[in-house]
């Protein structure tokens, strides 16, 4: 009975882990998107790992750019995205 309890210990740190790192989320995300493809594709392990590249930034570096990027645009205005299209 002590076996049991110990993986059963084991089990449930390893899903409180899952959970709090945003693994869980994640995944039931690109599920989620999978389950909602109206032409499934060939490769549905494929399909998995482009979007769990896209849901992680290898370098967070990336994300930090992107989010200046988000206010920069916020603050110039729908005008100078305009413009920046242009040049």
């Amino acid at each position: 009975m002590a076996h049991y309890k110990v993986v059963d210990s084991k089990r449930e740190q390893f899903q409180r882990y899952l959970g709090k790192s945003g693994v869980l989320d994640t995944l039931t995300k690109v599920l989620v998107a999978l389950y909602e493809e109206p032409e499934k594709p060939n490769s549905a392990l494929d399909f998995l790992k482009h979007h769990l590249e896209a849901a992680t930034p290898d370098n967070p570096e990336i994300e930090l750019l992107h989010l200046e990027l988000t206010e920069m645009k916020e603050k110039s205005g729908p005008g100078a995205v305009a413009q920046t299209k242009n040049c």
